[in-house]
């Protein structure tokens, strides 16, 4: 009995045939172009051995085409896949809208071997132009490793008609995604006019604490209620009261601040509701109070909560009647006057102590505004830094254009006890301190450095050592880097003129995650 043979392999048009109904399949199944142009590569690699297929595609309103997808081929390589119009045998292939095929890369002046992953090899290359509507819109292209003159003919044959079910896949799926982009804009649009027709131009923050803040202003700006408005010291109170006053109908009229709490006990009064000459020793003449002087605008009252038990009496008759008698007089004087109040203290705790009337908590209490804390919005911490750092480029007559990688982590991780004028002040004498274009971690003040950051947790207390600070600046400079390649170590190693290995010793030991900047 004779040994039974192994099946022969499938004729060639069987295959393509086959190809062909998988790739239909493929289209009709995928509406992500990425996803269907993956799989049509895999297809065409897999069945036909063909490898580093590649598609490049014409960039809108230009004529630079551009890898939009391919096998074999890394980021990096694909990165530098980009032809003029004429450039290589791609370009060439773009601008006459007809096929090439190379059968020696090695021998062929026209192949430029643009990303670099073919040096040395010996294949032969296929290109064909993608069209719809007359018009090249891409090349599809493979390499074949020394196939026979007649193979490569069937192969360039096949490969047309590949392309041409592909460019109306591709046309089909591009303008899908223009009407999901131009729609996604639009989208965009509507949601910043609308952001905009709360949002006070002078504050800054878009995370969702804030949008309830430009919210609250716009409700309230036009009216005519007591706004009392609370957070920690450095949130921005005084901003949302300017930002009230400038958005009511008041806004032609006095904006008046007073800090109740930087006046002495003996000269509130004085401040808030006037003299008479000679009402006390140094009242050489009549002077108008800060009530007076904010007729018919805006009377800011700050730090509210630090006025004495005395004066609270006095002002809960100007806030219900809004009259008063100046220091030594008996005139009455009537204003009309917004009352704006804002506080750091906890007045409800101060209620309990005594220190505050609870009846001037509820005529201030009208429509309260709590300004979170930078710690409770760390999603603006980038976008106010940004700021300050382009208003003090501009006080200095600095050009510093960007924030290290390492100071942006050192500023996400404090917690800011300070709040925005901290960061504020933080950014100002790094500006300041900055001897080149960035701002670095080590030019940020000694209150945000920490151990992780400068690897100083084990140091003794007379000091960081030579090797810390050595290591803190290299590992910004390996952190940079990393940054500027995405991650990819070998690119670093190369920019820093320094071997793999050791790149990679460096990193472990500083105990950096280049994952973290793909």
């Amino acid at each position: 009995m004779q040994p039974s043979s192994p099946p022969s392999s499938p004729p060639r048009a069987d295959t393509e045939l086959a190809v062909l109904n998988r790739i239909i399949q493929a289209m009709a199944h995928h509406h992500d172009l990425a996803t269907l142009l993956h799989d049509v590569l895999d297809i065409i690699e897999t069945e036909l051995g063909m490898t580093c297929a590649t598609l490049t595609l014409r960039l809108p309103g230009s004529d630079v085409f551009e890898i939009e997808t391919s096998r074999g081929l890394t980021e990096h390589e694909q990165s530098r896949g980009r032809y003029l119009l004429g450039e290589g045998v791609t370009g060439q292939v773009a601008q006459t809208g007809q096929p090439a095929l190379i059968p020696d890369i090695r021998s062929d002046p026209r192949f430029l071997n643009r990303t670099g992953s073919r040096a040395g090899q010996t294949v032969a290359f296929i290109c064909v132009p993608v069209k719809h509507h007359h018009e090249v819109i891409g090349t599809f292209s493979v390499d074949r490793a020394k196939p026979d003159d007649a193979t490569l003919k069937r192969d360039l044959n096949f490969l047309a008609i590949v392309a041409n079910i592909l460019a109306e896949a591709v046309v089909g799926i591009q303008e899908q995604r223009a009407a999901t982009d131009a729609l996604r804009a639009e989208n965009q649009r509507l949601r910043r006019e609308l952001g905009d027709l709360y949002r006070p131009r002078n504050i800054r923050g878009n995370c969702s604490n804030m949008r309830v803040v430009y919210q609250q202003i716009a409700q309230v700006a036009d009216s005519q209620a007591t706004v009392l408005i609370r957070g920690e010291s450095g949130t921005g109170k005084e901003l949302v009261a300017h930002a009230i006053h400038y958005a009511s109908s008041r806004h032609e009229h006095p904006f008046v601040r007073v800090n109740c709490a930087a006046l002495p006990e003996t000269l509130i009064e004085s401040e808030l509701f006037g003299h008479e000459k000679g009402a006390f020793t140094g009242a050489l003449q009549q002077r108008k109070g800060r009530f007076e002087l904010a007729n018919g605008g805006t009377l800011f009252l700050d730090e509210i909560g630090d006025i004495s038990p005395a004066v609270q009496v006095r002002m809960l008759r100007v806030i219900q009647e809004r009259c008063f008698e100046r220091v030594g007089g008996n005139q009455t004087i009537k204003v009309n006057v917004r009352l704006l109040a804002a506080t750091s203290k906890n007045l409800e705790e101060a209620i309990r102590d005594g220190r505050f009337r609870d009846d001037l908590y509820y005529r201030l209490n009208v429509f309260p505004i709590h300004m979170p804390a930078l710690r409770e919005r760390r999603s603006d911490i980038i976008l106010l830094a940004d700021h300050f750092l382009q208003k003090y480029n501009d006080v200095y007559h600095k050009q510093i254009k960007r924030i290290s990688t390492p100071a942006i982590n050192m500023m996400m991780a404090y917690h800011w006890p300070g709040n925005v004028r901290e960061l504020e002040n933080c950014i100002e004498r790094a500006v300041l301190s900055s001897t080149d274009d960035v701002i670095h971690g080590y030019t940020l003040p000694p209150s945000l450095q920490t151990s992780e950051a400068t690897n100083t947790a084990m140091l003794p207390d007379n000091g960081a050592s030579l090797r810390a600070m050595v290591d803190a600046f290299e590992r910004e400079i390996i952190v940079d880097t990393l940054k500027k390649h995405r991650g990819n170590a070998a690119a670093a190693a190369r920019m820093l003129q320094v071997t793999q290995r050791i790149m990679n010793y460096r990193i472990k030991r500083l105990g950096i995650a280049p994952h973290n900047f793909k």
